[in-house]
Formats: C-alpha cells, structure tokens, sequence
C-alpha cells in the first residue's frame, strides 16, 4: 500500500473556520429586524430552517475534519474506499466527505462500496440510483453471508458477531482489489462509547473501537471519520438530507441484543446528566496507564528501582555544598 507524501495535517487546519463552512452560509440572525420585516411567517420559518441546517452541517463538517488532522487519517493521493450500508451513518460519512473533498488541501479519490449481503426483501435499486444521482464511483458487492449467518448462528442467539466478521473479511479483501488505500467505516461518538463498555461488561477488556486501526495482517487501514460526530446529530443530518434508508431486518430486530441494552443505557445518561457522553468520550482519548493496572502497559515491577533513582539524584542535589 503506498505510503502518502503528505496528509491534511497544519495545511487543512489552516483553512478553518472558513472552509468547514457551508458553501452559501446564511450570515444575517434569526432576530434580524430586516429578516422579520420583509418576510411572511412561512418565509421566516424557511429561513430558520435553513440556518439551522446549515449550523448542523458546519458542525459536522468540522467534526470529520477535525477527527482527519488528528488522526490523519487522509493522505495525498489516498483512495478511500467508503463503506456504505444504505443507514443514517454511512449516507452522512459520504456526504461530508465528498463534501470536504472539494477543498481539501491535499488529492484523494473516494469510491462507495456497498456489499449485498442477500437478504430477503433487500431493495437493489435502491443504492445504484442514489449513488448514480450523487455521482461518485461506487461498486456493489454481492456476498451472500446471510444464508452463512442464519446457518450458522444457533436459535436465540444474536448474529452480529458473524455477521460483522464476514462483512469485514469480504470488504478488506474487496479494498485490495480496487486499490484502496483507506476503507472508511460509518461508526459515530455512540457507537465507540458503547463498543467500550460492551467490552467491559461482557469481554473483560477495556477498549472501544480506534479512530484509526490497522488490520490484523497489516493489509488494511481503516479510517472512522465520524468518530466525533454525535448519533443525534447524524440522524437530523440524515433526516433533512431525505436519505433512502435501507433498514437492517438481519439484526435491527434481535431480541436481547446487548447492544441496544447499553445504547438505551448511555441515552438514558445522556438525558438525566447532559455532557456526560462528551466526558466519557474525552476519557477514551485521555488514557493514564499508571493509573490503570495493566502490567504490559506499565512498568509496575520497575518502580522501586525508578524510586531508588530519584531518591539517589534528590541525595546528590542535596549534597552538592
């Protein structure tokens, strides 16, 4: 995979704010006595509306760019493969990036790949005329891992793990195929928060899921440009852009999905103790080892001798006169 020459880096910071705004901002305030005096109520509403919708894409805009610099997760001359699942969260990923792209500092080409998983009652048509409309170059890979899944996850029990797994393993081996150098994954603030704590409560390991990963053979880079992004703020996003959301029947409607327990729980946080999510995020990104007990981590066994070593350099500062 080639390595980039250059990524957004200090170049992209440098056209913000500017260039994280929409292409035709509404400037003039919702209390402008000019705006209320010539408009009708409707006209007003529009207007607000309008306003509002561009504050969200701002917002959002920003946030994947920030989450690109910090992580630099776009280099120059990158081709992003952008996986899109046909829900809320990979519409918003390609929009935004297709979005960015045309200002970005640096040359990347983004492809959309979209993996048919044959399930029953899974409108084709749907993708290939909203991306035919959009005007990116995308692929449609038909896989059937949904007669695997059913197969071969017992009665009762949940088919994500599998699912996700086969997915993974069609779209990293589908990337080398086209070249890409970046696959691009639609998960949000939400999803990392509650991939941690699923960790914690069932796999005994505390981890989420990475901004930025390499693939265990080292093959594949893959990129969460929404890292930043709030579910919420998607789902509007999604809303006022008029998406055609294709729905999960494969594993939207699980019982006992564990999941859906813990993303009810952090809503609920969310609700009674607002700013709680935005804490528990900045932990994630805020790590102190010492403070944790994991002995690969940190070097608990070698701390008499670090002590000894201090306490010797205090003795000779000390005995200096």
């Amino acid at each position: 995979m080639p390595a980039a020459s250059s990524t957004f880096g200090s170049a992209y910071t440098m056209l913000q704010p500017d260039y994280f705004d929409p292409a035709a901002p509404d400037t003039v305030s919702v209390d402008s006595p000019a705006v209320n005096s010539a408009q009708t109520p409707s006209e007003h509403h529009a207007a607000k509306q309008k306003r509002e919708f561009n504050k969200l894409q701002k917002r959002l805009r920003r946030e994947v760019g920030n989450a690109i610099i910090d992580y630099q997760m776009i280099g120059e001359g990158d081709k992003v493969m952008v996986c899109l699942s046909g829900g809320k969260d990979s519409y918003t990923m390609l929009e935004i990036l297709l979005n960015l792209q045309r200002n970005a500092p640096v040359n990347f080409s983004l492809v959309a790949v979209n993996m048919d998983q044959k399930q029953p009652g899974f409108p084709e048509h749907v993708l290939p005329q909203y991306l035919d409309k959009v005007g990116v170059e995308y692929h449609i890979l038909e896989r059937d891992t949904y007669s695997v899944v059913k197969e071969k996850t017992p009665e009762g029990k949940t088919t994500c793990a599998l699912c996700s797994r086969l997915r993974r393993g069609s779209l990293y081996g589908f990337a080398e195929e086209i070249g890409a150098t970046k696959i691009a994954l639609g998960h949000h603030r939400e999803d990392i928060l509650e991939t941690l704590f699923l960790n914690m409560f069932f796999g005994g390991t505390l981890k989420a899921m990475p901004p930025k990963l390499l693939s265990d053979d080292g093959k594949n880079i893959v990129i969460r440009p929404l890292a930043y992004c709030k579910e919420a703020d998607i789902a509007e996003f999604s809303r006022l852009m008029e998406f055609p959301i294709i729905p999960c029947n494969l594993c939207g409607s699980q019982p006992n999905l564990q999941r859906q327990v813990v993303k009810d729980m952090l809503a609920e946080w969310d609700k009674k103790h607002p700013g709680r999510l935005e804490s528990m995020f900045k932990a994630v990104t805020n790590v102190a080892p010492s403070q944790l007990a994991d002995r690969r981590l940190f070097d608990f066994a070698g701390l008499e001798a670090k002590q000894a070593a201090l306490m010797e350099g205090r003795i000779q500062a000390l005995s200096v006169d």
